[in-house]
């Protein structure tokens, strides 16, 4: 659940957006791209403040 936030313009957030292993090694993977699309109007439906941006767009990640 989200909190209930009665003045969320005070709020500064941060968005991270990782490629998923799926999207090879596209310029820019649709999964940033439609990630950063929803990102963008969860925080402009809850009227808050972009801080910043972090991509993670050039490496997948492999643990096993």
């Amino acid at each position: 659940m989200f909190p209930n936030i009665s003045n969320s313009s005070e709020f500064s957030v941060a968005a991270y957006i990782r490629l998923s292993k799926e999207d090879g090694d596209k310029q820019e993977s649709e999964s940033v791209t439609n990630q950063r699309n929803l990102i963008l109007q969860y925080i402009k439906d809850n009227n808050l403040q972009l801080y910043d941006e972090y991509i993670d767009d050039g490496v997948s990640r492999n643990y096993f």
